[in-house]
């Protein structure tokens, strides 16, 4: 399981509004270019977003699903690529002080990602996560400018 961690200067409600628009998905992902919500509900249980991933000059679509949510607290998500299978994301938000601490836990569920899945894929989502979570950091940070906290 791939576990990682990222600090983020604002409060769990200004990274909560961002995982909660499915239109930003795109942004802060490390992969997808393109996101759109398929629901209504999203970040309700069973929502979902397709998403785009462009490979060179070909491009893969994908759905992701809310498995589980805590509004403000966590979001568990399965990312379904037709190609390599799905994988689990679990983030959680914890208060720190006036800021969030954002622990992300993921593994490859189906596929063949999960029949693939070794150390060294493991060390690949290692570097996945710290420029996904990076990114996280700066869609919040841009999004809710100053040192303000919502």
């Amino acid at each position: 399981m791939a576990v990682r961690h990222q600090l983020i200067r604002r409060s769990p409600a200004a990274v909560w509004a961002v995982l909660a628009d499915p239109t930003a998905y795109g942004k802060w992902v490390v992969g997808p270019s393109i996101s759109a919500p398929l629901d209504d509900a999203w970040p309700g249980v069973g929502a979902r977003l397709r998403y785009f991933v462009r490979v060179g000059p070909w491009s893969l679509d994908g759905v992701t699903t809310v498995r589980h949510s805590e509004p403000g607290r966590e979001l568990e998500l399965e990312a379904t690529l037709k190609t390599l299978g799905t994988a689990r994301i679990f983030l959680q938000l914890r208060p720190w002080g006036r800021e969030t601490l954002v622990v992300c836990d993921e593994h490859p569920l189906r596929g063949i990602g999960g029949t693939l899945h070794n150390p060294a894929t493991e060390a690949l989502l290692q570097v996945r996560h710290r420029g996904m979570l990076a990114r996280l950091a700066k869609v919040v940070e841009r999004r809710h400018g100053g040192l303000r906290h919502a």
